[in-house]
């Protein structure tokens, strides 16, 4: 990435790392997202393995993932198990094609706060994530002040 944010424009956007392995929605969801939501996509993979190698190393602090449910290799459910034990502070969604009542049920069991339909609810998305980038804004704001 060429102009890369700098650490202090970084810690009043909200922080996402995204498990997406289409290259094209991967690029039209960080596009859309860094256009629309103060919003910074600080890391991404297109598989589980590179998921929870960049979750365990703890590359960079992310406030929000975005998972996609099948993946170039393994499964997004495995990314929100892991994910849910080494960032358990961190917003987590998924995004899918297959966004059926029982695969809702069953991201919400795994830690999902919320499941997104890729072809109907991408507004959802979108929404969710700038209401996420208000309470961060809120919440930074707030301590400056104390």
């Amino acid at each position: 990435m060429t102009n890369a944010p700098t650490p202090s424009a970084l810690d009043s956007r909200l922080r996402c790392f995204i498990v997406e392995d289409s290259p094209i929605i991967l690029k039209n969801l960080t596009d859309t997202l860094e256009q629309v939501v103060p919003i910074a996509v600080v890391g991404t993979s297109e598989d589980e393995e590179g998921a929870v190698r960049w979750l365990q190393a703890a590359a960079c602090p992310f406030d929000l993932m975005i998972v996609d449910i099948f993946l170039k290799q393994g499964v997004g459910l495995n990314v929100l198990v892991r994910a849910r034990a080494l960032t358990p502070n961190a917003h987590k969604v998924v995004l899918t094609n297959y966004a059926t009542d029982e695969t809702r049920q069953r991201c919400l069991a795994l830690g999902a706060e919320r499941v997104f339909d890729k072809s109907s609810e991408l507004e959802d998305l979108i929404a969710y994530c700038a209401e996420l980038a208000q309470a961060k804004a809120k919440a930074l704001t707030g301590s400056s002040r104390s």
